[in-house]
């Protein structure tokens, strides 16, 4: 028997609240059914029946402990009372093969009940001053809501636990609702537990991975504190192995004889084969593609062979257009491949070892700032030492022979030298982070004593801090700090690729890539040092919608330490961003704040991730 059913929520003063009407619709499964009606009209007001201790339970959820619901079928009351029965059902059949049972439930509300009294008994021994309100945020006078004193009870075991007490538990509740003075006293009793270190670490799962493997991203010892925080980095850690696909990390019930608590992780195995297509688009970079395959274990130990393709259509230098299919020459088009096998765990130690080999072309400028061509091939093989979940470094032998293009004249140059590199990385996601730093550095050292063509070296240093200004990270201020220096042969000499430009979507948006540079004859010729940052608000609307104002400015210098002598760009704009569960999709709309001639007005940029 089809029916309509109408739910209402009303306060004291007869205001409708939608928050209290959509509990209601989400705890009724009259509500819920309402596209699978009853046979009958018994069946139905047994469901309304069903319905309204659920109802209530709901809003005392809300705090509203002396509210009352009315349920009626076309005006006759439903209850429990099952006197009551007979008449709301021969109401409903009475609309049988005539009609839709008109079906209300309308809540009175009453008022929100406050907290009164509120106690929490813990072992005054281990914190003998007030619990801080970071662990417990409760106190007399607030709404006694339920989901509030559940999240309270959770904050306050996760604030033992992470003062090292693995063991923590809420022993005892107690919620005592006076009605008449529309109050509620709470009272609950902790056992801390004692307090605990990392025990035994077991590994288990994986497939065909080696757990060994797995154990060299693990850098917890054997009776350090207990730490919850840790145990998150530890996930962070194995989880950059390719070949890992789900993590869980479980705590032993009891202490082990040294008094610590054993973690097992079991781990499983991701696909062993990934490929990948995708597609960006810029304004005043052009657009692209980028495919790419990889084997996530190659011989059985989580190696990673990863092959990466993409393919652009180049900005040309003399201002010709390049759009029209039939203008297109094979020089318009430039791209990167790259091969990379990377063995994690070497020799059962926290070393990665790296091998990658990549062939580019490039061109960037325009027909008024001049620009560059670039065409090399390099190789590196290196060994990645890894500190911790959050630090490490890379050192290693890298081989580059390339040939560029521009107003300086043509270089072709042979590099041989010693690269390294280093990262400390605190924040809490990869793509969209909104707490932490970030911090990078490079250093490579080319020397003609090991058959390089010039003496070249060069360091790059860049930083960026994430930092929520709530605690549900809906405003983060994000900056970002770059500085680059290089030292050796004479400019003319060095490869443009080597050579400091600023400007782009990763850089300074609105600016045309790489075009932000000392300038000869009216041309960009690049520069011996930068300085670049940027500033973001990030705004999260909507669960699934930010807004991100940002401002950007970046400068190349002519000496090898930065100084702003040079043309410095700055660039400003809005950005918009679509939040996934992959990571967010940026889309970037930028005008340079100081254009010279040949600059865009205003440029977009749209990618997955945030711009840094």
């Amino acid at each position: 028997m089809s029916y309509r059913l109408e739910i209402e929520a009303r306060s004291a003063n007869g205001k409708k609240d939608g928050d209290a009407a959509q509990a209601l619709r989400d705890a009724s499964a009259t509500y819920r059914l309402r596209q699978a009606p009853p046979t009958d009209g018994e069946g139905l007001v047994r469901r309304l029946q069903a319905d309204i201790n659920p109802m209530l339970d709901a809003l005392w959820g809300l705090g509203r402990y002396n509210a009352e619901i009315d349920v009626t079928v076309d005006g006759i009351p439903v209850t429990l009372d099952e006197t009551d029965l007979a008449a709301a059902v021969h109401r409903a059949e009475s609309f049988r093969n005539r009609g839709i049972i008109p079906v209300k439930v309308v809540a009175r509300l009453g008022p929100v009940f406050k907290l009164r009294a509120v106690d929490v008994d813990y072992p005054r021994e281990m914190i003998p001053q007030r619990l801080p309100r970071r662990a417990f945020p409760l106190k007399p006078g607030d709404p006694a809501i339920s989901a509030n004193l559940r999240a309270a009870q959770l904050k306050l075991i996760d604030w033992f636990r992470s003062n090292g007490h693995p063991l923590a538990k809420v022993a005892d509740v107690k919620a005592t609702v006076d009605h008449a003075a529309t109050a509620m006293d709470f009272r609950l009793r902790v056992e801390a537990g004692p307090k605990a270190g990392i025990g035994h670490v077991a590994i288990s799962g994986g497939g065909d991975i080696d757990p060994r493997v797995v154990a060299t991203h693990v850098h917890l010892r054997e009776g350090e504190p207990y730490s919850p925080e840790r145990l998150v980095l530890m996930k962070t850690s194995i989880a950059r192995i390719p070949a890992i696909g789900g993590i869980r990390i479980r705590e032993g019930d009891e202490l082990d004889a040294n008094g610590n608590v054993p973690i097992f992780i079991d781990v499983t195995e991701r696909p062993k084969h990934a490929a990948g297509l995708s597609a960006r688009y810029s304004t005043i970079d052009g657009p692209g593609v980028s495919t790419y395959y990889e084997h996530r274990n190659l011989f059985g130990n989580a190696e990673r062979l990863r092959l990466d393709a993409s393919a652009s259509l180049l900005r040309r230098l003399d201002g010709s257009s390049s759009l029209n299919f039939g203008d297109i020459r094979a020089s318009d088009f430039g791209g990167r491949f790259t091969a990379t096998f990377l063995k994690p765990g070497l020799y059962g130690t926290p070393n990665d070892l790296l091998v990658e080999a990549t062939a580019f072309r490039e061109r960037v400028g325009n027909n008024d700032l001049g620009g560059y061509t670039n065409d090399a091939v390099r190789g590196t093989v290196g060994v990645i030492h890894r500190f911790s979940e959050m630090a490490w470094v890379q050192a290693g032998l890298q081989v580059e022979r390339s040939q560029s293009q521009d107003v300086l004249g043509r270089v072709d140059a042979t590099l041989i030298g010693v690269a390294t590199s280093g990262r400390y990385d605190t924040t809490d996601n990869l793509l969209d982070p909104t707490r932490g730093v970030r911090l990078a550095a490079t250093m490579n050292t080319y020397s003609k004593l090991m058959g390089s063509t010039i003496d070249l070296y060069e360091a790059r240093i860049a930083g960026s801090t994430y930092y929520a200004l709530d605690e549900d990270a809906n405003y983060v201020l994000a900056g970002r700090l770059a500085a680059g220096s290089l030292g050796g042969a004479p400019l003319a000499r060095i490869p443009d690729a080597h050579r400091f430009f600023s400007g782009g979507g990763g850089s300074v948006r609105g600016f045309i890539f790489n075009t932000i540079s000392p300038m000869m004859f009216g041309k960009i010729i690049g520069g011996r040092s930068l300085v670049e940052g940027s500033a973001e608000m990030r705004v999260k609307v909507t669960p699934t919608i930010g807004v991100v104002p940002f401002v950007d400015f970046g400068t190349a210098s002519s000496s090898s330490l930065p100084n702003f002598d040079d043309y410095v760009g700055y660039g400003a704009g809005i950005g918009l961003r679509y939040l996934t569960p992959v990571g967010p999709i940026r889309l970037d709309v930028a005008t340079p704040l100081n254009p010279r001639p040949g600059d865009s007005r205003w440029a977009i940029y749209v990618s997955i991730g945030q711009a840094f």
